[in-house]
């Protein structure tokens, strides 16, 4: 165990009797920090000004550690933490003498007699060995030793007041004499010295004293001396005893604790309290912290559980003030009664009673709770005055204009605290009923005063099934009436709240309330306001808690969160005015086709023909916004998936098209499947519900689900032609063409692919999606001089349309025909320039495929690294989009260089899963390759029966006409070749 001591010399003893000396000062400099704020976090850049006060170097953080670590290497058992509120060092009371010094003088303060509190004095005194950090300079710490220095001081006068109560004047006049000389501006010192030389039968003494006193303070400060030194003067010359006053019925027995007490089932929090006590355990002045957060996060709760911790901090007492619709000057009336000022002297004025009030607590250290305040002027009245106190806040409202002050704003528990907090209030059948549980949570927003109401109408009736609860909660009609017991409710609590608001801010109350999207920019919210003074309105909301300010997005743009059980207690307060919504839903499907413009259509679907609505909103907004479209598409993407469930199925195909521009695009499947749920449970015409089936066959296309995929490709096809829908018709037929390509069906493939085309030439186009399909065809159909025709073409129209994604494309396509043409250099040029062009645009998918055929092109060269690199490349933005059978095609590669690398024990579990999974979406070829490299797996590891039955299943799967998969075959045998 490590003993240290600031009050001096910077010392340390580890173990006991060996007294270690640290070398560097900013070893001793980081120690001195830390010790000073012993127990308390103390933050990054408070060690790093320490350390470095004019500039820190660019290493510091490397540095820090290292002197930590040398710390630790010198000193045994040092135990210093770190956690996201910083550094902290942890020390026991006996084990710093600044904690000696102090627990002391709590004694001292407690002390029921002059005699003991003078014991205690002097047993703290006697910590101090020179000045604080004495040979050390560190002017970050220069506040906390000036601060420390006056503690010293004021502890000395308690003590000298304690010993001349108790008669021991005559050995405090040497001492005292000796403090005067040091602080001769101490007017309390300079009494007290009066007091002994007067005592001590010295009057002459004793008015000399005071007569240095005022020349010194004239002629410094321009003061004449104060009440307390004017009192003993007096004294003195009346020869009379001027002792200190003690305490008379009127004045308060100290400590004063007027706290609530401290809930048994108080949950979670951890962070936010070792917030708080930070943030008023320390510091200079007189810290204030202020909680607030939206009805029910449970402030006062937390406020309380923070002041019963921090009450060793405050031994003079800790006051606790309701705030909640009551008059200040009430308050202050029963403060003053409550520290011993009699009814008949309680001024009549507030401020003169605020006086009184910060005068009770001079020197003293209280912690001062303020519950419930109503604004800032209310608790500026109510600060303490002097070092020593702390106040801490709660308020529905920030109170951004109390200056100085730490904010802590409050919000729900995490999941696992709110599941605990129902936990211990309705017992050991949350566990049981865990999947109910966690809908209550859901349901109660994870609000502690819900989960209170909820958990205790669970205890209350022990047979009632969590799923009845839930069911009921998850009523948003009905929720906020479940939300009730005894005299907790929710919607009272939200009530208070929204009375304190102004009518402009009420009426956006309403207004907010009726959107159920999870958060929104702050043009939409002053576009569904849509009155001049909407941001006042929304400031008001910020400041009330009712709406939660969430920072910027991606786009630059404000965000805002209006919590759920708010949000229902506001939808019930009446409809409002609807222009404002079809404004921001006219200015949101307009983003959205803005913003689809300015992507890549990767997505093999055309777009409705249905234009979206004018946009309302300024050009200079709409610029800012669409900077960069798929930063709005991300910031917005929750938010338009929601949108699609609220609209008609117009609207909602219009959206979830321009949607899936972005989602297609990065490979959000899961998000546009939803979407296109939602649109074909909307629908109302069947042209509607077939382009949202054609668009979830694709999604099942895109993931594998080859045979699934076809079946309602074929579906939507039939539907479509009936309907005369051309367009759409020839996209679903494209798309059927490439499926079939994967099931192995090329002459099928083949056919429906120059269905499509017909159909596009009728349309007036011809995209490179369809020709892609007809040349991958012929390669399965042996017929590469007919695909490279079609992909020559392919590449001429691209080039001359100048897009250059289209144009990557066709390169790909064309690479794959020379290469299965035998004309291996003119296809790695080919696909080299796809490679380099689709790295310029966002088709990462188009990427992934001319990557994986820049792996096998190099593989069948010979160039084993560059192929393995490609492979790598291409299965790891396959996996990063979902793409399913694109990533496990290049495992199987990646597995297949793994055999030729003596590796082959490792490839054979790989392989298995890859065969399973192609099998399972009904892929001939790809399951013949895989069982092919499998079979050189099995030979590598002499497993000779495994490879036979490879080698059959692989016969069995053979199209001999298939160039492609013969290329691939190539290609993945030369992996497996002997590096």
């Amino acid at each position: 165990m490590a003993h240290f001591a600031v009050l001096g010399p910077l010392a340390i003893e580890s173990p006991p009797g060996h007294w270690p000396v640290l070398r560097g000062d900013r070893q001793r400099t980081l120690l001195a920090v830390l010790l000073l704020n012993a127990n308390q976090h103390v933050h990054v850049d408070v060690l790093v000004e320490a350390l470095w006060p004019e500039r820190p170097p660019k290493s510091w953080t490397s540095n820090l550690h290292t002197y930590l670590s040398r710390l630790r290497d010198r000193i045994d058992g040092l135990r210093v933490e770190h956690g996201p509120l910083g550094y902290r060092l942890r020390v026991e009371p006996d084990e710093l003498d600044l904690l000696v010094f102090r627990s002391a003088v709590a004694e001292g303060q407690r002390a029921g007699d002059p005699v003991a509190a003078s014991r205690h004095y002097r047993r703290a005194l006697a910590q101090w060995r020179g000045p604080v950090l004495a040979g050390l300079h560190v002017p970050r710490l220069d506040a906390d030793v000036a601060r420390l220095e006056s503690e010293r001081l004021a502890v000395f006068e308690d003590c000298v007041d304690a010993e001349l109560t108790a008669g021991r004047h005559g050995e405090l006049t040497g001492e005292l004499q000796a403090m005067i000389t040091e602080h001769p501006l101490r007017e309390r010192l300079a009494a007290q010295l009066m007091i002994a030389l007067h005592r001590a039968g010295r009057q002459g003494d004793s008015l000399e004293i005071y007569r240095r006193l005022r020349t010194t303070l004239i002629e410094e400060l321009g003061v004449e001396p104060g009440a307390e030194a004017r009192r003993v003067h007096a004294a003195v010359l009346r020869g009379e005893d001027p002792v200190p006053r003690l305490a008379t019925a009127s004045t308060p027995v100290w400590p004063v604790c007027q706290l609530p007490p401290d809930i048994g089932d108080f949950t979670g929090r951890d962070a936010e309290l070792a917030e708080l006590t930070a943030a008023l355990g320390g510091g200079s002045g007189v810290p204030v912290a202020v909680l607030s957060g939206e009805p029910g996060a449970g402030k006062s709760t937390l406020a309380v559980r923070a002041a019963h911790r921090l009450r060793a901090r405050f031994p003079d007492g800790q006051l606790y003030v309701p705030l909640g619709g009551r008059d200040v000057g009430e308050v202050l009336a029963d403060l003053l009664r409550t520290l011993g000022v009699p009814g008949p002297a309680v001024p009549d004025d507030v401020r003169a009673r605020a006086a009184v009030f910060r005068g009770r607590l001079t020197d003293r250290r209280v912690l001062v709770v303020l519950d419930d305040a109503a604004d800032p002027e209310q608790v500026r009245t109510l600060l303490p005055g002097t070092p020593g106190c702390a106040v801490l806040v709660t308020s529905r409202r920030r109170l951004s204009g109390l200056a100085g002050a730490h904010r802590l704003p409050l919000g729900p528990l995490s999941g696992d605290d709110a599941a605990e907090l129902l936990g211990r209030l309705a017992g050991a059948r949350v566990a049981r009923e865990r999947e109910d549980a966690e809908r209550i949570v859901a349901a109660c927003a994870r609000l502690p005063l819900a989960l209170r109401i909820a958990g205790s109408r669970l205890a209350i009736r022990p047979h009632l099934p969590l799923g009845e609860l839930a069911g009921r909660l998850e009523d948003e009609v009905r929720r906020l009436d479940e939300l009730i017991v005894s005299d907790l409710a929710v919607r009272s609590s939200i009530a208070l709240s929204y009375e304190g608001l102004r009518p402009p801010a009420r009426r956006a109350f309403r207004l907010l309330g009726r959107c159920r999207l999870a958060d929104l920019p702050a043009w939409a919210v002053t576009t569904l306001v849509g009155a001049p003074d909407a941001d006042q309105a929304v400031e008001e909301l910020v400041e009330a808690s009712l709406l939660e300010a969430r920072g910027a997005d991606r786009t630059g743009e404000a965000r805002y969160r209006m919590h759920d059980l708010v949000r229902l207690f506001a939808a019930e307060l009446g409809d409002v005015p609807d222009e404002g919504r079809r404004s921001a839903l006219a200015a949101t499907l307009a983003l959205a086709d803005e913003a689809a413009s300015r992507l890549p259509r990767t997505v093999p679907m055309p777009p409705p023909a249905r234009k979206p609505p004018a946009q309302p909103l300024p050009h200079e907004l709409v610029t800012r916004l669409l900077a960069r479209p798929d930063d709005w598409f991300a910031a917005e993407r929750a938010n338009l998936l929601l949108l699609v469930g609220t609209l008609g199925a117009q609207d909602a195909l219009l959206l979830m098209d321009r949607l899936s521009v972005y989602l297609y695009l990065y490979g959000h499947y899961a998000d546009m499947r939803a979407g296109y749920e939602m649109v074909l449970a909307a629908a109302d015409d069947r042209l509607v519900a077939t382009v949202a089936e054609a668009n979830l066959a694709l999604l099942r296309h895109a993931r594998g689900q080859y045979e699934e995929a076809a079946e309602r490709y074929r579906s939507c096809a039939k539907e479509l032609e009936a309907q005369g829908d051309h367009r759409t018709h020839a996209w679903v037929l494209a798309n059927l063409a490439h499926c079939l390509i994967g099931l192995g069906l090329a002459e099928e493939a083949l056919q429906t692919a120059a269905h499509a085309r017909e159909l596009f030439t009728v349309d007036g186009s011809e995209p490179v999606w369809v020709r892609s399909a007809e040349a991958a065809a012929l390669h399965r159909l042996g017929r590469i001089a007919e695909a490279l025709e079609v992909d020559g073409e392919t590449v001429a129209l691209a080039r001359k349309s100048g897009d250059l994604r289209q144009l990557g494309i066709a390169l790909h396509g064309v690479a794959w025909s020379q290469f299965l043409g035998a004309r291996p250099d003119e296809a790695a040029a080919a696909i080299t320039e796809s490679v380099a062009l689709l790295r310029t645009s966002m088709a990462r998918s188009a990427l992934a495929k001319s990557l994986r055929t820049l792996g096998a092109i190099a593989a069948a060269r010979g160039r084993r690294g560059e192929a393995v690199e490609a492979f790598g490349e291409a299965r790891d933005i396959a996996r990063e989009l979902d793409e399913r059978p694109r990533e496990l095609s290049c495992t199987r590669a990646i597995a297949a260089s793994w055999i030729g690398e003596g590796r082959a024990a490792q490839a054979i579990p790989v392989l298995r899963a890859c065969l399973d999974e192609f099998r399972e979406m009904g892929g001939k070829p790809a399951t013949g390759l895989t069982w092919l490299v499998l079979r050189r797996a099995y030979e590598a590891t002499g497993d000779g029966a495994a490879a036979e039955e490879a080698a059959l299943e692989a016969a069995q799967l053979a199209e001999p006409r298939d160039a492609s998969a013969a290329a691939l075959r190539r290609a993945l045998l030369a992996l497996t070749e002997p590096a």
